[in-house]
């Protein structure tokens, strides 16, 4: 089956659910911050799924006492289940195999899992949020020693499994297996995955309850203090509406991290920087441009004349895109060492018994 048959097919589905709308795909508005709990909230964020251009509309809340950001209101299960669907799989597989096996996310992987040097060797090491495990295949390099598992909510982990990277799959919520594995690794990654989470204090128990006696947990995600976010607004990459669900400023996080039980003994607040905010941004504003792609959530494929508008207006783009990639990585020494950095990163060690 090609693509345009299988799109065909998947659109019979997708249109006999949004026949009902998307309203049904969130929960009820918060009025309280979901981390301290303060009523004293400000819109951040209103915004459309510029990634996949499903139908719907997104908001981020900010808190004015704690700065936490937070979708709201929030996708229930079932939301997250059709804004997630041929993201990372189905139709999206080929596309984000090609993202995460590329050479800078290689580079990426490989300055992550270096942090965990200063603190001796894993035995065993779960990646949470695996996806088809390229993080522990480069990881792997760095820790020859160590046994790599993975876990995700997705097939990808057993895609990793198959494929060699990971040696254990699990697939579901880490919520859900902590007491399956308890005590069991050394190290719980956690990168770019607590923002996608419902309840990041929940998986920050799990790992606990995951993790040996001593143990550490080594978590990365956007920074939402980021000076890029307010000069981009909602074409910052790192906002990812509508599967980031909660946005932590590092002073939350860590805190949070102390009052559960952790030593909290490195952190970084640049190297973790992602060179992608101007890129990312030219990426959504000309994926916002075209005409409609052929995605089974539209009512109608698009017209042949759609079609081949579509195709001269990205080639045509290509050169400014890869004009501002080139511009974006002569930048990046600079805007990693400033407030522009877009990302974090915490290791902590659990409580020794």
């Amino acid at each position: 089956m090609n693509r345009t048959q299988e799109v065909a097919q998947l659109r019979v589905g997708y249109q006999r659910e949004l026949a009902h709308g998307t309203e049904r795909f969130h929960g009820p508005r918060s009025t309280t911050c979901p981390w301290c709990g303060s009523s004293r909230l400000r819109t951040r964020l209103r915004t459309i799924d510029l990634m996949q251009h499903k139908p719907g509309t997104f908001v981020l809340d900010e808190c004015r006492d704690c700065s936490h950001s937070f979708q709201n209101p929030r996708l229930t299960p079932e939301g997250l289940d059709f804004y997630y669907r041929d993201f990372y799989d189905g139709l999206g597989a080929e596309a984000m195999e090609w993202i995460f096996g590329v050479k800078g996310s290689q580079k990426r992987y490989l300055a992550s899992a270096r942090a965990l040097l200063p603190f001796g060797t894993s035995r065993r090491w779960l990646d949470v949020g695996t996806g088809h495990g390229h993080f522990p295949q480069v990881a792997k390099t760095v820790h020859p020693d160590t046994v790599f598992d993975g876990l995700d909510v997705s097939e990808g982990a057993e895609e990793g499994k198959r494929n060699g990277r990971i040696a254990e799959a699990y697939s579901g919520l880490l919520t859900d297996l902590a007491l399956k594995l308890e005590g069991r690794y050394d190290t719980v990654s956690m990168f770019h995955y607590l923002e996608h989470t419902a309840d990041p204090r929940a998986e920050l128990t799990a790992a606990r309850t995951v993790l040996a006696p001593g143990g550490h947990l080594i978590i990365e995600v956007p920074d939402p203090e980021s000076a890029m976010s307010g000069v981009l607004g909602r074409w910052w990459m790192p906002y990812f509406q509508p599967q980031h669900l909660h946005l932590m400023p590092f002073a939350n996080l860590r805190r949070e991290l102390e009052s559960s039980g952790y030593t909290v003994v490195a952190v970084e607040r640049h190297e973790p920087h992602t060179p992608f905010d101007l890129t990312g941004a030219a990426v959504l504003l000309l994926g916002h441009a075209l005409p409609p792609a052929d995605e089974p959530w539209h009512a109608q494929p698009p017209s042949d004349l759609q079609r081949k508008a579509r195709t001269t207006m990205f080639w045509s783009a290509v050169p400014l895109v890869a004009g501002v990639y080139g511009l974006e990585q002569l930048l990046t020494p600079l805007l990693r060492r400033t407030r522009f950095s877009n990302a974090y990163r915490i290791v902590a060690r659990s409580g020794v018994a």
